[in-house]
């Protein structure tokens, strides 16, 4: 199947998920996960409309924004970064996203926050929450949501506009259902601290994405069913 024909079943679907929680496709962003595959394919389905792009590698951020920055104004790309970012890496986000999707930690917070003072700018954020409970997934336990959003209070730089996290890997999609669920539970629990007109609630994959719109995610991230089998690096 062309990126074409998946990027219009994608599409499809969505609409079918939101359709059946009462909401349309305009309530739902779609991210393309294009990690490990090349800038020419990015610039292929940007041609095809698709505007959100995410990267989980700062490297592969750094390098495909360098080589498409936001594309034309016929096809734009809006870069998301959706992975655990390093402190000391902090420095290479700056400037090349619109929305951080991995914030986890508040000394990554405070890591962050003097970057963008130097160039007098804002980064707007999700909160990572590991809702799941594997000890393998970054993010904030949802015990502790609460005191993390009041420690990110002096964080002025950082625009807190929602939440984030990645659920289980089950092979039934309604297995993750609790866990989206939940999700949305929390991200109304904080809603008054968000930074935003509407909440953002980024949760949902390839293999879930539907449950999690049922739930109420507003950003799907989606790699495999859009681009095919990953590669593990770019390809030369």
């Amino acid at each position: 199947m062309d990126t074409k024909n998946r990027l219009a079943i994608i599409k499809e679907r969505i609409g079918e998920a939101a359709i059946r929680s009462g909401r349309d496709l305009a309530d739902v962003t779609l991210i393309a996960v294009s990690k490990t595959f090349p800038s020419s394919a990015v610039s292929e389905m940007a041609s095809l409309g698709q505007v959100h792009f995410g990267e989980n590698k700062i490297q592969e951020l750094v390098q495909k924004t360098d080589e498409l920055g936001d594309g034309s104004s016929d096809h734009p790309i809006d870069w998301h970064f959706i992975g655990h970012l390093q402190r000391n890496k902090a420095k290479d986000l700056i400037g090349r996203t619109s929305l951080f999707h991995g914030l986890d930690s508040l000394r990554l917070a405070n890591a962050l926050q003097p970057r963008l003072e130097m160039r007098d700018s804002t980064l707007n954020c999700l909160v990572q929450v590991n809702v799941s409970g594997e000890a393998s997934k970054f993010g904030v336990e949802p015990s502790q949501l609460d005191s993390f959003m009041d420690g990110l209070s002096g964080v002025a730089r950082l625009k807190i506009v929602g939440l984030m996290t990645l659920a289980s890997p089950v092979e039934n999609p309604e297995d993750a259902r609790g866990e989206f669920a939940e999700m949305k539970r929390l991200a109304e629990g904080v809603a008054d601290r968000f930074q935003t007109g509407s909440l953002v609630l980024s949760m949902g994959m390839s293999a879930d994405f539907e449950v999690a719109i049922e739930e109420g995610a507003t950003h799907v991230r989606i790699g495999s069913a859009l681009f095919g089998v990953r590669h593990s690096r770019i390809p030369e």
